[in-house]
């Protein structure tokens, strides 16, 4: 195979990527860091409580891995714990009684409602330090590569 001669464009895409993951990365430690030190969670856990506070209704298990891109296997053992802490409850659907539905219950909002308020402080804490005009730029230029990426990613995906 004949070797591609090094293009800038190919430097640039790959100093990119890495600015783009080493970035991400360094943020994702420093929330998981402080989810756990400051209410005992995981991200996992703040991310499915995320998902249904957003969705505002009851979600199924199915629904819930797909929103939140991972097994179902995974889900289930995420709810049995919030089952157990009762921040959620799981119950079958009454259309189909196959199907479980997870819904927060009034303590899983309050405590995700202060999560989330010690997670956006930590976001400005974090990104806060940039110029607004940098930081809208930088969400539109992602969005944009996203939508690049993923052209028939649904719309709700930008306001997250």
């Amino acid at each position: 195979m004949p070797e591609r001669p090094d293009t800038y464009q190919d430097r640039d895409a790959v100093r990119l990527w890495l600015q783009i993951y080493q970035t991400t990365s360094l943020i994702e430690q420093r929330i998981r860091s402080r989810l756990s030190q400051e209410f005992g969670v995981s991200l996992a856990r703040f991310d499915l409580l995320s998902a249904l506070v957003r969705e505002d209704k009851p979600m199924t298990m199915g629904a819930l891995s797909r929103r939140l891109l991972v097994s179902n296997g995974n889900v289930t053992g995420l709810i049995s714990r919030l089952v157990e802490d009762g921040l959620v409850t799981r119950n079958p659907d009454p259309q189909d009684r196959r199907v479980m539905v997870i819904e927060l219950t009034a303590q899983g909002r309050r405590d995700f409602t202060r999560m989330a308020e010690a997670h956006a402080g930590w976001l400005n804490e974090f990104i806060g330090q940039i110029d607004p005009a940098l930081t809208h730029r930088l969400r539109d230029d992602l969005v944009a590569l996203r939508r690049s990426l993923h052209p028939n990613e649904d719309e709700q995906a930008d306001a997250s």
